[in-house]
């Protein structure tokens, strides 16, 4: 599996754990801030390790990364629309 499958991997099983825990009866924005939370602890976890934290800078990099895969997801879905409709 190269990178890109192990990517949409992993995506997709946290998609399916968002999914089971909606139809437990879980809100959707309940789910999707608990996701962004726990992205957010492992992000931390990932850069600073169990004892550490991110310094502001490190808030910033790991912002601007949310903010270009969020941008990229747009993109792409806004092309799947369009040929779509096509």
């Amino acid at each position: 599996m190269d990178d890109r499958e192990a990517h949409n991997h992993c995506t997709n099983k946290f998609i399916e754990l968002a999914n089971e825990l909606k139809n437990e009866g879980h809100e959707s924005q309940l789910v999707s801030a608990a996701l962004m939370a726990a992205s957010g602890i492992y992000t931390t976890f990932v850069t600073a390790g169990n004892a550490g934290g991110l310094e502001p800078s490190g808030v910033d990099k790991v912002v601007m990364s949310y903010r270009r895969n969020l941008e990229h997801i747009q993109k792409r879905k806004k092309e799947e629309s369009e040929k779509a409709a096509s």
